[in-house]
């Protein structure tokens, strides 16, 4: 199996997500943690939480597609280590899955999500620190991502009983799932915060289609381009003046490709 075909199949599962984590109005599946006492409690909107619950839900959707294709699941032996889900055909081809959500900001923009380190095993392609597998083995770099919106007004303080599920308020709805190879949502410039990820395009119709600015220009431009990027510090630990570029525009330049 080559990434391309790797990819259709992942899309075509993505068509099955939403009858796993949403209701038939839209809202989500989950309202809230449970305790022994039976008390229930609001999920926070938190995006960190809301990712974690979402991955434990689509988890029984990745092991069907596992089997369903004959291909081998592995996890993320770690929280920091890429990609969450690893895929291996019977040809031994590795296919890396990494997932990703994110807010709907409006009809056509999502806040940046993150799409992994551009450091450490980014660039040192045959080390296993952070990763089950090294990122060079990999076929294939691919997002599944979920865009969802929030539900205003939701008091994360209530308790409910469990006689009150009916009444709980999903904190997020609406969701828009898609896979894409990584190369193709990078955006030029790095996520949100001073971690050293790479960010991804926040226009929803370029992100459904995987039509970011390192699409014409390939995967081996988009590599070439992240694995050397430097932040200042990067560059002033480098004894360097300044970073050679910081976006598409500034490494044609400094690699003196044309435009």
């Amino acid at each position: 199996m080559n990434k391309y075909e790797f990819l259709e199949i992942l899309q075509e599962q993505t068509t099955h997500f939403n009858d796993a984590v949403e209701l038939s109005n839209g809202d989500w599946i989950v309202k809230g943690f449970i305790d022994v006492s039976k008390n229930i409690y609001t999920i926070s909107v938190d995006t960190k939480v809301i990712s974690k619950v979402m991955e434990l839900i689509l988890f029984p959707e990745f092991v069907k597609f596992a089997e369903k294709n004959n291909l081998q699941l592995e996890l993320a032996r770690q929280q920091n280590f890429y990609p969450d889900i690893s895929f291996k055909d019977a040809d031994d081809n590795w296919f890396a899955v990494d997932l990703k959500t994110t807010v709907r900001q409006s009809a056509n923009r999502i806040n940046s999500m993150t799409l992994g380190a551009f450091t450490g095993y980014f660039r040192e392609r045959t080390s296993t620190k952070n990763c089950n597998i090294p990122y060079g083995k990999y076929k294939g770099h691919f997002v599944l991502g979920a865009v969802y919106s929030q539900v205003e007004g939701i008091n994360e303080r209530v308790i409910y009983k469990v006689e009150d599920l009916q009444n709980i308020a999903s904190v997020i709805k609406d969701f828009q799932f898609f896979a894409q190879e990584k190369y193709k949502i990078a955006s030029e410039t790095p996520g949100s915060g001073n971690t050293k990820n790479i960010g991804s395009i926040k226009d929803i119709g370029k992100l459904l289609d995987g039509q970011g600015p390192f699409t014409e220009l390939g995967e081996e431009v988009f590599d070439d381009y992240w694995m050397y990027y430097l932040t200042t510090d990067m560059a002033k630990a480098a004894e360097l003046s300044k970073p050679p570029y910081n976006n598409l525009r500034t490494y044609k330049k400094y690699k003196e490709i044309g435009s």
